[in-house]
């Protein structure tokens, strides 16, 4: 059955009580108001020529800071039950920086719509550096300031987002703030940023905090066939980008071969890293089909990839693609899902898809409605194969700064008018509202 006439004819299967419905954004992508904190990486990135395709910067951005009353009643009128945001550490560290999420978590509770405050979303102090050990120490005590302010509202958090792209791309690619090209220099950025969660979560847990998870990226790694030297490709790509990240938080261990690249005692660090946590955060866009390198640069996901990494990243055929040119592919949500569990088995606690979503242009925009009813779809085949998943987030509310791209690319659930700041809900925003009106 085509998409469209299923969508029609074929209710979402319902998902367990108590399952959360929500949306995510970011601090730097959707605030602006970047003369009132400190500047981040990002504002640094942004003023170098060249390192944004569009040329833009997100010092207005979405203009949140100042809107955030507009946009909690639009949460409000979607219907969801938490609103996913990221705190700015440069705007923490600016006197009276934390006032804006007062008045955004009180606005948000007046709602009805419960906060999930993510404490790093990739805009790091400008002075601060994540090659160095002592940021981890920073981000603990950073966050025993957000926690101890917001925490008799905010009840669920996300320490850290994305370690593996932030590490990749700012760091050993340059694409991406702070524009490094360390490439396998980099590790000690993950090393870093794991351990910073680690100390996050003791620094929650020390402020009383029980609902504690991280939102990290993942997705199936497909060899590009059957031949050993493209299944050994594959096999290193999916450490790289997969298990460098969660085997440390959930094994307490590095993949073979890692650890001894890391920085500083690695084995007492890990004790650290793999402090318990109450659920695990993943964002899923898309597989990444992986074979032998090829020996020279490589176009991937708008990216040029260098020659002489030790695979490279082909495209798959036979799905339809989004405007960023990412493969549409939902069923690969429920292989990621149904394969962390059966790799992590007992240590794997429930989870939640903290991010998923995808770019299209225009208001009527049928293609993302097509996407989310099909990954939501994926989701629940995954939780009757036994996964426990305990709630999804799209990503995102607002059309917004989407990083290197700028404002090229639309994730909203809302349309931005970048001129005016007029915020028009998409149809993927009434036909989610009328599913979770639908859902009681």
């Amino acid at each position: 059955m085509a998409t469209d006439e299923r969508m029609a004819t074929d209710p979402i299967p319902q998902f367990p009580p108590g399952f959360l419905w929500g949306v995510s954004t970011s601090a730097h992508q959707i605030e602006g108001a970047a003369d009132e904190r400190e500047p981040s990486v990002w504002d640094a990135f942004t003023a170098e020529p060249g390192r944004v395709k569009d040329g833009s910067t997100a010092e207005v951005a979405c203009d949140h800071y100042h809107r955030y009353r507009e946009d909690v009643a639009l949460l409000a009128g979607l219907g969801v039950d938490a609103y996913r945001f990221s705190v700015s550490w440069p705007r923490v560290n600016t006197p009276g920086g934390l006032d804006f999420y007062d008045r955004l978590v009180d606005e948000l509770c007046a709602a009805g719509v419960r906060p999930v405050a993510t404490l790093f979303h990739w805009d790091l102090p400008v002075t601060l550096d994540w090659l160095q050990r002592d940021t981890a120490s920073r981000f603990a005590e950073y966050v025993s300031v957000v926690a101890g302010r917001l925490g008799d509202r905010v009840h669920k958090w996300i320490t850290l987002n994305e370690p593996a792209e932030h590490t990749l791309l700012g760091h050993a690619l340059g694409a991406h703030a702070p524009g490094r090209q360390l490439m396998f220099d980099a590790l000690p950025v993950a090393h870093h940023q794991l351990l910073a969660h680690g100390l996050a979560v003791r620094a929650l847990r020390a402020a009383g905090m029980t609902d504690i998870g991280i939102a990290n990226s993942h997705g199936p790694t497909w060899p590009a066939s059957g031949e050993q030297e493209d299944v050994e490709a594959a096999e290193f790509y999916d450490v790289l980008l997969n298990r460098l990240f969660s085997d440390p938080l959930l094994l307490g261990r590095y993949p073979d071969g890692i650890g001894e690249l890391m920085p500083g005692d690695v084995h007492c660090d890990l004790k650290v890293i793999a402090e318990p946590v109450d659920w695990y955060g993943i964002n899923y866009y898309a597989p990444t089909r992986v074979g032998a390198p090829k020996g020279a640069e490589i176009e991937f996901g708008g990216l040029t990839l260098p020659a002489g990494l030790p695979f490279s990243v082909r495209e798959i055929e036979g799905h339809p693609v989004t405007d960023f040119g990412w493969p549409v592919v939902p069923e690969a949500l429920t292989e990621l899902l149904t394969g962390f569990r059966a790799r992590y088995g007992d240590r794997l606690p429930p989870v939640v898809i903290t991010e998923n979503g995808c770019s299209y242009e225009g208001v009527d925009d049928q293609e993302r409605i097509a996407y989310l009813d099909g990954h939501i779809r994926a989701l629940h085949r995954a939780l009757e194969a036994g996964v426990d998943v305990r709630g999804y987030f799209v990503w995102s509310l607002l059309d917004n700064f989407e990083w290197a791209e700028g404002y090229a690319r639309r994730f909203g659930l809302v349309h931005v008018d970048y001129k005016t700041l007029e915020r028009t809900p998409k149809a993927s925003y009434g036909w989610l509202r009328d599913l979770l009106r639908a859902r009681g």
